[in-house]
């Protein structure tokens, strides 16, 4: 489905524009909102290091931390006067709206997919090392065949 047609699910719902700088989420908060970019640009920061950047309509962010109910597990700065629907009863409006949940289990898939590429490539670098990295195999464990009852 192309990021036009994802952000139609949304359109009805209220935008928030956050200014450069503005933190749109707090890393360790819980405020229980989903946020979907309409315009801009947006950081992802886990303490102060950055490790995602987002310009695309339809990135979605909070998810992890409504579906699990847990506090926000990285932090979301605007890097430039931005836009952002803002679902504050996520899970009823995933709920109601298949395709718009189906959207955001995309997204976690493909971040699950790299994660797991990326852990398969650090173990196959170093493949002969003892230490820290033969985790890799528990934490690959884990990702594969973790599951809630």
């Amino acid at each position: 489905m192309p990021s036009d047609s994802i952000l139609d699910l949304f359109q009805h719902l209220p935008q928030q524009r956050f200014e450069t700088g503005e933190f749109l989420i707090k890393e360790g908060e819980h405020h229980n909102k989903l946020l979907i970019l309409v315009q801009g640009g947006l950081e992802v920061l886990k303490g102060d290091l950055r490790v995602a950047v987002s310009r695309k309509p339809g990135a979605v962010f909070g998810e992890i931390s409504v579906l699990l109910n847990v506090p926000h597990t990285a932090s979301v700065r605007a890097m430039e006067p931005s836009n952002c629907h803002v679902l504050e009863d996520p899970l009823t409006f995933l709920e109601g709206h298949p395709q718009a949940a189906l959207h955001v289990s995309k997204i976690l898939a493909r971040r699950l997919d790299s994660l797991t590429r990326y852990l398969v490539d650090v173990k196959e670098q170093f493949r002969e090392q003892e230490g820290h990295i033969s985790m890799v195999d528990e934490v690959l464990e884990t990702l594969l065949h973790f599951q809630t009852r």
